[in-house]
Parts: C-alpha cells; sequence; structure tokens
C-alpha cells in the first residue's frame, strides 16, 4: 500500500509538472512577442502619432491618426449591424432551440466563424464592393460584421441558456408577454455574459486585416465619408511594414503597440465581466 501512495505522489507530481511546462509553452511565447513590440515602438508614440496623418512617401514624421479613426468608424458600423443580428439571433436560438431552424442558424454560425477572413473579405467584395464600383468604408463594416455576427450569436446563446427558467416562468405567469420577457427578464439576467461576448467579438475584428484590403482598401488621408475608401490601423500596419521606408517601419511598430494593447485592454475587461457573472 506504501509504494502504491509513492507511486500517485509520483504521477502528481510528474503531471503537474508538465502542466507547468505547458502553461510556460503559452506564455514565454506570448510574453516575447509583446516585449519585442513594445521595445520596437514604444519609441515611436508621441502626440504626432495620434494626432497627424502619415507624412508624405519618403519623408519622416507623420502619425495614424486617420488609421485609427476608420478603425473606430468601421468597428461601430460593423457593430451596429452585426449586434442586433446576433443577440436576437441568440434570443431565437436559446427560446426555440429544438427547432430544425435553429439547428441550421446554429450550423451556419460554425461554419462562418470558422472560415478564413480573407473569405469573408472577398464575400463583400462581390456583394457590396462590385455592385457600388468602389471600395468603401461601409463594405469594411459589412466585411467585419459577417465576422462578428457568429461570436456574438453562440456566445450570447450560450449566456441565455445559464439563465433559469424559473425566472422566464415567473415573468409569463405575472402576465408579462412573452417578448418582453426575452428582452427585459433572460436578457437582462444574462447581460454581463452577453457583453463579454460583445468584448470579444470587438476585439476579434479590431485586428483584420485581410478582409479590409477587399473592402475599404486604405486611404492615406482623412476620409469621414463611409462611401468611400477608408483608412483602418490593421491596414496601415501592414502598408507600412512591407514600405522601403525606415520612418514608416517605426511607424507600423507604434501602430500594432497601440493594436495589441487596445485588443489586450478588451480582453481583460471581457474577463472582467465574465468573473463578474460567476461571482453572482
Amino acid at each position: 500500500m506504501m509504494h502504491g501512495m509513492v507511486f500517485r505522489k509520483a504521477k502528481n507530481h510528474l503531471m503537474s509538472f508538465v502542466m507547468l511546462a505547458c502553461t510556460l509553452a503559452v506564455l514565454i511565447p506570448l510574453g516575447l512577442i509583446f516585449f519585442h513590440i513594445v521595445k520596437m515602438g514604444i519609441s515611436s508614440l508621441s502626440l504626432d502619432f495620434f494626432t497627424h496623418i502619415p507624412a508624405p512617401t519618403g519623408e519622416p514624421g507623420g502619425g495614424m491618426a486617420n488609421g485609427m479613426f476608420g478603425s473606430l468608424v468601421m468597428i461601430g458600423g460593423a457593430s451596429l449591424i452585426g449586434l442586433p443580428i446576433g443577440i436576437l439571433g441568440a434570443i431565437y436560438l436559446s427560446e426555440f432551440g429544438g427547432s430544425k431552424v435553429s439547428t441550421v442558424i446554429r450550423f451556419a454560425a460554425d461554419v462562418l466563424s470558422g472560415t478564413p477572413s480573407i473569405i469573408t473579405g472577398m464575400v463583400a467584395y462581390t456583394l457590396l464592393v462590385v455592385p457600388m464600383k468602389g471600395f468603401s468604408g461601409l463594405a469594411g463594416s459589412v466585411a467585419l460584421a459577417m465576422i462578428m455576427i457568429p461570436i456574438v450569436l453562440r456566445t450570447t446563446e450560450e449566456q441565455l441558456k445559464m439563465v433559469p427558467g424559473s425566472l422566464r416562468e415567473a415573468s409569463l405567469a405575472l402576465g408579462v408577454p412573452f417578448w418582453r420577457t426575452s428582452l427585459k427578464v433572460t436578457l437582462r439576467s444574462a447581460m454581463s455574459g452577453v457583453l463579454t461576448g460583445i468584448l470579444l467579438a470587438v476585439a476579434r475584428i479590431a485586428g483584420e486585416t485581410a478582409p479590409l484590403l477587399f473592402t475599404a482598401l486604405g486611404n492615406q488621408f482623412w476620409s469621414k465619408n463611409v462611401l468611400q475608401p477608408m483608412a483602418a490601423l490593421p491596414l496601415q500596419i501592414f502598408s507600412f511594414a512591407i514600405a522601403p521606408y525606415e520612418d514608416w517601419h517605426k511607424l507600423a511598430w507604434a501602430g500594432a503597440l497601440v493594436l495589441v494593447t487596445v485588443m489586450f485592454a478588451l480582453s481583460l475587461t471581457a474577463r472582467y465581466f465574465g468573473r463578474s457573472r460567476h461571482a453572482r
């Protein structure tokens, strides 16, 4: 019996070591990447970076203000399109989850969430850019919304499933209409989890480049018209990184640092909302 206890302890220590090694195998490369981005990009961050557009080709200075503005516009547009569809679709799936239509919707959402983003950009190019005869921020928003919808739909559905059925029954027993119960009781009870899914979806689309190459194209100047080509931070990082100018490379590293920091902040915020829900 003593021999068995020693064996179990040795096995426990071995598996603990394996799990620690796997954790370090994930964290160390992530830390090295983040450290390298900070090292290369922090020296180029300045007030001009956030307030100026890129300098003319080959000239030093400039910033990525137009790219950050364009990203905000397109992410906002994608949210206006994708959030209502994703949330309302999730409510339908949670309330009528056993129907054949629900099965088809779930399957389509899973397929769409696994589709490479460049394919999404090609679809948006065919549906919007070609008929409109030009690239635009609107097409970029639609492409990002197509990526956002399945993420919001599936995460929101899972959160709604966690709401106790007794809350729905109590609301319906009091004479509250079904639609109001779904929106005011079920959805509100799962709001922290829904916000977590929304933030994760925003973090996902904030760094997308491939679909914007087919839709928004990019713009070196200020563009407030969503029907015209529009700059975006990921697009500028890509364009500047492959350019032959050292100053543009520095701006690309600074843009990467800003983008990674924003995505990191969104992920932390999403985890905060997720923990606050489980703590209740």
